[in-house]
């Protein structure tokens, strides 16, 4: 099944409010991981509000691109309690 761009918008707009972890090549063996709520989705781009304790800024945004070409890579909370189950 082809993935696009609007269909990875689409699934992201049914989890505005969700928990979540973003994990981001940050180089060529780094790694950042951070945690917070998905807070908006726009036509390009979708905002992450992060948790203040561990992350220095309040906000970070991706482009679904990102997602298609495996940049960064998400995973929700919701997602892990049903697999765990």
């Amino acid at each position: 099944m082809p993935i696009t761009l609007a269909s990875i918008k689409a699934n992201l707009d049914s989890k505005v409010g969700k928990k979540m972890m973003v994990v981001a090549q940050a180089g060529r063996k780094k790694v950042t991981r951070r945690k917070g709520i998905l807070h908006e989705t726009y036509p390009s781009v979708f905002v992450v509000d992060l948790d203040q304790d561990e992350n220095a800024f309040e906000r970070v945004s991706y482009s679904y691109a990102d997602l298609l070409t495996k940049t960064i890579k998400i995973e929700f909370d919701d997602d892990k309690q049903t697999a765990a189950s």
